[in-house]
């Protein structure tokens, strides 16, 4: 088993704090060893609050070099996916390689999908779609579509990206789990026990082989939070408060089965057996006493990781 790739949230001081704190913060990362940072994607979530993913991404891809980037994930139902493409197309022409693209249907606020002139209800047949012609616009040829949402004619989206943007549907419902079957190139589950995820993998594989495809998707990815401290009732008091802040008040024993908390060594064992199950990415949102200690423990927790 290969150890997986680890990468920390770019959280608010990486993306919006001064502006060499801001570099020190991914150099942190990349000289912690962190293969990259993950930024997230919301238009407008319950108070107005929201941040372009793609965006995000070019500017961490910008400030540090050698750090990837995920997009975890990508509400691409709410744009139209011919100027997408574009930005992907741009995007890789400055940082061949470092994008992974994750995608999913939100739905956690459906007032931030209305807003942008979507039925909450098509969501998924509108991610369905848009994937579909995205993958066809990032081939960098002349194409065409015609579907229930979206119709263009000789679109073109020059060059193409090179290499070719790994593009993982996210999500937990059997949904989002057979849409990684017929259209991903891996699954990036959320909120899942490791025994549920491993079922994922292996309903992925087989959907996949049914349909044809081969090799069948394998590259997946975790996305999960986790609180750090050497003091483990400090940990869970301080991720406890994070979660339930940015929940909007959902209590914490809703999230407790799938977020861990404790010592970086300890987090470690709580992840390995998702490695095992076929867990090649990790995206962990850390919850620490401060954005440099968060780095570090997720660097921590990746070395660990590499020891088992």
């Amino acid at each position: 088993m290969s150890t997986p790739a680890v990468g920390t949230l770019a959280s608010e001081a990486i993306l919006a704090g001064p502006f060499e704190r801001r570099r020190e913060l991914l150099a942190r990362a990349a000289g912690g060893g962190l293969d990259h940072v993950f930024v997230a994607d919301h238009v407008s979530f319950f108070v107005g609050a929201g941040m372009d993913g793609l965006i995000q991404a070019a500017a961490v891809t910008a400030l540090e070099p050698s750090l990837g980037v995920v997009v975890g994930v990508y509400l691409l139902a709410l744009r139209h996916p011919v100027p997408v493409a574009r930005q992907i197309a741009n995007l890789c022409q400055y940082a061949p390689g470092r994008l992974v693209l994750g995608v999913g249907v939100g739905g956690e606020d459906r007032h931030e999908i209305e807003i942008c002139g979507v039925d909450p209800r098509t969501r998924g047949r509108r991610t369905d779609e848009s994937l579909l012609a995205l993958r066809a616009l990032l081939r960098g040829e002349p194409c065409s579509h015609r579907g229930e949402f979206f119709a263009f004619e000789r679109a073109w989206i020059a060059p193409a990206p090179d290499p070719p943007v790994p593009i993982l549907v996210g999500g937990r419902s059997h949904a989002a789990v057979a849409r990684a079957a017929r259209q991903g190139d891996g699954w990036l589950g959320l909120w899942c026990s490791a025994r549920r995820y491993a079922a994922a993998v292996a309903e992925i594989e087989a959907r996949a082989r049914e349909l044809g495809r081969s090799p069948a998707p394998r590259r997946h990815g975790l996305q999960l939070w986790a609180g750090f401290d050497r003091d483990r009732d400090r940990a869970r008091r301080r991720l406890a408060a994070g979660m339930e802040g940015f929940y909007r008040g959902t209590p914490f024993e809703r999230f407790e089965p799938y977020s861990p908390w404790g010592s970086p060594a300890e987090v470690a064992a709580f992840l390995a057996p998702y490695a095992e199950a076929g867990c090649t990415l990790f995206n962990v949102m850390p919850v620490a006493e401060s954005p440099e200690a968060a780095i570090d423990a997720v660097a921590e927790l990746k070395r660990h990781l590499e020891a088992r």
